[in-house]
């Protein structure tokens, strides 16, 4: 089960979800030994989250591993709202500076099986049907019993443990965590089904009316995923116990509740959809409330929470799945430093501070979208048909929509793993480290010059450190953009790399980058400013924990990876917690 040889006791994931793997995926790139295990005897085969985000591909091609994703999925390029057979507001991703302005739509039983592949590669493999029956942590770590389906228990040690295990977390419930929030009042309804429509297939529908919400999502070849709220219940009614709820909880429906059938769906899309949608071949439904809650704190000892064991919410926006992988590549890396000696426990406390506000920040958007939608009075109508369509014409604010949907607007620039230093242009220290076509003068490993992206050149298993230097004179530079013509060394630059090198031994790439044209990404400069010359210091998950340029930012940098990614280092005044 070990990504590579190594006599550290394992990490224990539990919870073979999006989540899990990502997490499993994360550190088996960094050659961590992991155990991941799931009571399941077999994937869930229902189609729950469908939608992955611009910032989760980006993560996924620096995983190497986009293209599969690609192939299989959907993109939907412009998300509409209707209210009372009103177009009231359409948002297109076009404009998104991303090499993936869209929403891809894919059945998150593919995505599973696509993440398990490719932990195959690293030669760890999902341990079924095995539960984790039993465990405690103190002073000496932490001790778990793991009960196999053929009832054969084992008692494991790991190093530590990540709780991914859903939204009814025995983890969470064991450590006594608070899971506060609400349940929405309204039953939903959720189907699978092919629907014949007059609109383009690469946009998705929203409407709003008296009657309540409906949701088309386009999934390819005529499938899409239908979503309802003030659904009709089955005969008798439905108790909230016995509710399946496979798009927020992630469990398959109860054979005790009836499943919507095809005439119910056509039935309510009649009601409420003024617009020609013929459905037809229902492939699965179900009936379910959506909750908006979470857990007070992100770690206990030794032991991560992560994914919908940490909070679930509204599938508004299509925010669920996406956040739990990020926040599995967010602890990934962070564990990954720790087990290797190379940085101290208090690394480790940072996963809570920057992704605790983002997961409030989701639950508080969500459930705010969820509510305006269905709102058939009041003020929160009058927001959805009047308000709406002024605020949606201006500029500014649908781009901030665009940037908070794709969850590009991500960011951890409060976070005390920042370095940040005034430059011309660039993304600030905290945020996403966005993709450039540049011109390689040099990097790791022996690679030749030559034209790259950003994107191919940083590995998640390491820390990418870029060095800007400036570019060649127009009359200098090699028509050939293979050609082995290099601007002289920066000596403070080359001092720079020498230092953090040495501080953050294997665990660093260090790129000398300048400026190219040609086709391929945006621009070095349109995407990292114009400061030549100038470092980009990028974490393993993609985000910049530090900017600046030669002068005294250089021993800033230095005295930054020493007081974090350094054992022996001592957190200076600046970046306390």
């Amino acid at each position: 089960m070990d990504a590579a040889a190594n006599d550290a006791s394992p990490v224990l994931i539990v919870g073979a979800g999006p989540t899990g793997l990502a997490a499993a995926m994360s550190l088996a790139r960094a050659h961590i030994p992991v155990r991941l295990i799931d009571k399941a005897m077999r994937p869930n085969p229902y189609s729950r989250a469908i939608g992955i985000q611009a910032r989760t591909l980006e993560l996924l091609e620096q995983h190497r591993l986009v293209e599969r994703f690609l192939e299989r999925g959907h993109r939907a390029r412009a998300a509409n709202l209707f209210s009372n057979g009103m177009r009231l507001a359409q948002l297109d991703f076009d404009p998104l500076h991303t090499r993936y302005p869209y929403l891809l739509f894919l059945d998150q039983s593919v995505t599973e099986r696509l993440l398990t592949e490719h932990l195959a590669e690293f030669g760890v493999t999902v341990e079924r049907g095995v539960e984790l029956t039993m465990f405690s942590q103190g002073a000496a770590g932490i001790q778990a019993t793991l009960r196999r389906a053929d009832g054969h228990t084992e008692t494991l040690r790991p190093s530590y443990m990540i709780a991914a295990d859903g939204a009814h977390s025995a983890i969470r419930h064991r450590l006594g965590l608070s899971f506060t929030g609400k349940t929405f009042e309204q039953t939903f309804l959720l189907a699978d089904l092919h629907a014949e429509t007059d609109w383009p297939e690469d946009e998705f529908h929203i409407f709003a009316s008296g009657e309540g919400l409906v949701a088309l999502f386009p999934m390819g070849h005529g499938r899409h995923r239908l979503i309802a709220d003030h659904a009709a219940e089955p005969a008798g009614g439905v108790s909230r116990a016995m509710l399946a709820t496979p798009a927020v909880l992630g469990e398959p429906p109860l054979n005790s509740v009836p499943a919507p059938s095809l005439e119910a769906c056509k039935a309510l899309i009649a009601r409420r959809v003024r617009e020609r949608v013929d459905v037809s071949d229902l492939a699965w439904s179900s009936y379910f409330h959506v909750n908006s809650r979470m857990v007070e704190r992100l770690r206990v000892g030794r032991i991560f929470l992560a994914g919908d064991a940490a909070h679930v919410h509204s599938p508004a926006g299509a925010q669920g799945m996406n956040t739990g992988i990020q926040e599995a590549f967010n602890l990934g890396w962070k564990l990954a430093l720790v087990l290797k000696g190379a940085a101290p426990d208090r690394l480790l406390d940072t996963y809570h501070l920057e992704r605790h506000p983002i997961e409030r920040d989701v639950l508080r958007q969500t459930g705010f979208i969820t509510q305006m939608a269905e709102a058939d009075h009041g003020p929160l109508k009058l927001l959805r048909e009047r308000v709406m369509p002024v605020l949606a014409a201006l500029g500014p604010l649908r781009d901030a929509a665009r940037l908070t949907i794709s969850e590009l607007s991500i960011q951890y620039r409060r976070s005390p793993l920042t370095f940040e230093r005034v430059l011309d242009g660039g993304p600030r220290a905290g945020e996403r480290a966005p993709d450039a076509l540049v011109h390689v003068v040099d990097g790791p490993l022996g690679r030749a010059p030559g034209v790259g992206c950003i994107y191919d050149l940083h590995d998640p298993a390491f820390f990418s450190l870029f060095l800007l230097v400036p570019p060649l004179p127009v009359d200098e530079t090699p028509l050939d953009p293979a050609a082995k013509h290099a601007p002289p060394p920066d000596a403070e630059l080359e001092r720079l790399a020498a230092e953090v090198e040495t501080l953050l031994p294997g665990a660093v790439r260090i790129w000398r980058i300048t400026d190219t044209t040609g086709d391929g990404g945006p621009a070095l400069a349109e995407s990292y400013g114009r400061t030549r010359p100038s470092f980009y210091l990028v974490r393993p998950d993609g985000y910049i924990s530090a900017r600046g340029r030669t002068g005294s930012d250089l021993h800033g940098l230095a005295r930054h990876c020493e007081a974090w990614f350094a054992v022996s280092g001592e957190i200076p005044e600046q970046a306390a917690l």
